[in-house]
């Protein structure tokens, strides 16, 4: 280590530059980093869905959880399987080993479940496997209300969607409240038994005219041209010009014997904000994607449509995950403000105006360069990183406090240009020995195992990384800069003469608090046993006071 610090000094110019390129990348690094609620991390369970309206839970059991079962229990890494059937469904949830590769988990349940359809009864639905993913929690949800009929919201709804799905931070956009179009067909019942038609006969006609007719093409010569039959209802007025009888040369229509109405299925769940029907896009972001700019990008596609909107249309925006986002990075900027000015403002009390700066600068130093490492590893600004990120800011300062004392004290015995030199070697090993007790509490967590070790990974990482950096700024950075700006004076010589005394066991000259710490630490060296009884009775009534 000494050699290392040997050479920076020998290199101030390149290690100065090093210094301001890591501050420089650093501050680009915080800008551009992905910044989002939750780790992006991969969640090992899946769910397998069956639905079959109107069967019983028995037979929901029989039939459709057994089979897909038999298929499913088999497959690699899977450590439990739990299944459960009701009035016409089957649901099954699989949960794989923590760290097991998702891509390959969700490929072989699709694999098994493709597998099982044959043994499926003919009526059910097919099987939707879903994983579970984190990404898929809405990061927005806008809210469209108001006392409009609810055919104008939703298409005001769906017209949205496809402006804000355009987004590239976006991956979809899911409607609540949104139904699917249908046609009601109401038929005269008196009407058919004057043509003597029957309910199979309306509905033979509708599935005969209702298809998609491959006309292949046409080859002229000159070209191929496509030919296309309209055989497709894309309307009311398609079904009601339908023919549904033709007898000596007449023709009766759809028209002529019912009524068509376009109109919605039957609701399965409402959405109501204050009283009022309602219709709520959930916005779920990509992963890796940038939170902040995606909700802004969406706010903003939000209100530039609702100006062409029809008056009575009240928008709302709920679940804002990136105000949340907001608050943490504004809490991360002000502890780091708060903890420089305070700690220039202590330094300034012990050792001076310049060792308050410098040290100052470690913070930043520190803080900016640790999010440097963790933009080249790929991790995201996410709740867990700032919050280390906000626990790590008052570790960052106690190395470089160390080694610009021990630096005043070199420059008050004289040593001027080499102070800070001798110092950081002085001091190298203490400090490193320091920065490892911290880091050797954090970095266990690293291999903390399952689902939770995954999704806290990012704390130890996190707070391994910046101390690390910090122990560069003190020994290294710190140290060269302070060298560059000149040796100057010892900030308090008088104190620095004193200290020198009571190190020669002189406590004379001392004055004040430091006296009164040195004869009390006069006293507990040469009185081990007591101090040891007395530490130990206080750990002991410790304990028995939080019990």
């Amino acid at each position: 280590m000494n050699a290392i610090i040997t050479a920076a000094f020998a290199r101030s110019r390149s290690v100065l530059l090093v210094f301001l390129m890591l501050l420089t990348a650093g501050g680009i690094s915080y800008a551009v980093i992905a910044k989002e609620a939750a780790p992006d991390i991969d969640i090992p369970i899946f769910f397998v869905t069956v639905t079959y309206p109107g069967i019983s839970p028995d037979d929901s059991e029989r039939l459709l959880v057994r089979p897909l079962e038999r298929e499913l229990s088999g497959i690699d890494g899977l450590k439990e399987l739990t299944a459960s059937a009701g009035e016409g469904f089957a649901l099954i949830k699989l949960e794989f080993e923590a760290g097991f590769d998702n891509r390959q988990a969700l490929s072989d349940v699709r694999e098994e479940v493709d597998m099982a359809k044959p043994e499926l009864p003919a009526g059910a639905e097919e099987p939707e496997v879903m994983e579970v993913d984190l990404s898929m929690f809405p990061v927005l949800t806008v809210v469209l209300s108001g006392t409009l009929p609810e055919r104008t919201l939703v298409s005001l709804a769906r017209e949205l969607r496809d402006a804000i799905e355009a987004v590239p931070g976006v991956l979809e956009v899911v409607i609540g409240g949104d139904r699917d179009d249908l046609m009601d067909v109401i038929v005269d019942p008196r009407t058919l038994e004057t043509y003597r038609l029957s309910y199979n006969d309306l509905a033979a006609a509708v599935e005969r005219n209702n298809r998609l007719i491959a006309a292949g093409a046409m080859d002229t010569g000159a070209g191929r041209i496509n030919l296309k039959v309209p055989g497709v209802i894309e309307s009311v007025d398609d079904v009601l010009d339908l023919p549904v009888l033709v007898r000596d040369g007449t023709v009766v229509t759809f028209g002529e014997i019912a009524t068509a109405q376009r109109t919605f299925k039957d609701p399965e769940s409402f959405a109501r904000i204050n009283g009022q029907p309602a219709v709520s896009l959930e916005i779920r972001k990509r992963g890796g994607s940038n939170i902040l700019e995606t909700v802004a990008a969406t706010r903003a596609i939000v209100e530039e449509h609702a100006q062409s909107w029809p008056g009575g249309v009240d928008v709302t925006f709920m679940q804002d995950q990136a105000e949340d986002i907001r608050d943490l990075l504004g809490d991360l900027e002000n502890n780091v403000l708060t903890a420089v000015f305070l700690v220039m403002l202590t330094v300034v009390a012990f050792l001076g105006g310049r060792s308050s700066w410098l040290v100052g600068l470690a913070i930043p130093g520190a803080f900016l360069s640790g999010v440097l490492v963790l933009y080249l590893m790929g991790f995201t600004l996410n709740i867990v990183v700032l919050f280390a990120l906000i626990l790590v800011v008052g570790m960052l300062v106690d190395g470089a406090i160390v080694v610009l004392e021990q630096a005043d004290r070199y420059l008050a015995e004289g040593l001027g240009q080499q102070a800070f030199r001798e110092a950081s070697i002085r001091m190298a090993w203490p400090i490193i020995a320091s920065v490892a007790t911290t880091v050797a509490v954090f970095f266990p967590m690293l291999f903390w195992p399952g689902l939770v070790g995954e999704f806290m990974l990012f704390l130890p990482a996190t707070v391994i990384i910046t101390l690390l950096m910090s122990l560069l700024m003190a020994l290294i950075f710190i140290p060269v800069l302070a060298a560059a700006l000149g040796a100057g004076k010892p900030s308090r010589p008088e104190q620095v003469a004193h200290i020198q005394a009571a190190q020669m066991g002189d406590f004379s000259k001392a004055r004040g608090f430091t006296r009164r710490y040195l004869h009390l630490l006069d006293w507990a060296v040469r009185h081990p046993g007591q101090t040891l009884l007395v530490a130990f009775t206080l750990l002991i009534a410790i304990f028995y006071i939080y019990n």
